[in-house]
């Protein structure tokens, strides 16, 4: 199955050109290390409408099958990418950011204190990770079996894996 991408960071010092990128480097490695081919990637300052209209450009005009965030989902004044989001996610899923803060929790208790969220815009899966390159390991590293599932789903695939009968 060929799957699209896009990356989207949000980082005023990395649009500015005052810190290199590395968490978004990192997803887009092992993104198309795990066979998913990257059709967009930008840097964006941490503004909620920039942030918006990427991700609508991604989905609607690139109609990539998902779109990956980072940075932005923490508790300062500037951390603004799950509102952004939520503005243009039509349908959330929420299991996805329970599961990233819980990986997450285990490797760090500020974990907990990231507000990412995870949803479809149409037939793309918008999902934010943390900043930090070892928040987005973590992250990809719990999210990365599941996503070429999701995505089948998303085409209107099926439940094809055997469930566990109860003894």
């Amino acid at each position: 199955m060929s799957i699209t991408a896009a990356v989207l960071v949000a980082s005023d010092r990395c649009a500015r050109g005052e810190r290199e990128d590395a968490s978004g480097r990192l997803i887009r490695e092992r993104l198309e290390s795990s066979g998913i081919v990257v059709a967009g990637f930008t840097v964006v300052p941490d503004e909620a409408d920039v942030i918006a209209a990427e991700l609508v450009r991604f989905c609607d005009n690139l109609r990539v099958d998902i779109v990956l965030t980072t940075g932005g989902t923490g508790l300062g004044p500037r951390d603004v990418t799950p509102e952004a989001t939520t503005e243009v996610v039509q349908r959330e899923i929420p299991g996805v950011a329970e599961l990233l803060r819980s990986m997450g929790q285990r490797r760090t208790p500020h974990a907990m204190l990231s507000r990412g969220i995870a949803g479809l815009r149409g037939t793309t899966i918008i999902i934010n990770l943390p900043g930090s390159p070892g928040g987005v390991g973590d992250g990809l590293d719990a999210l990365l079996p599941s996503l070429f599932h999701a995505v089948e789903m998303v085409r209107g695939g099926g439940h094809d894996e055997p469930r566990q009968k109860n003894a």
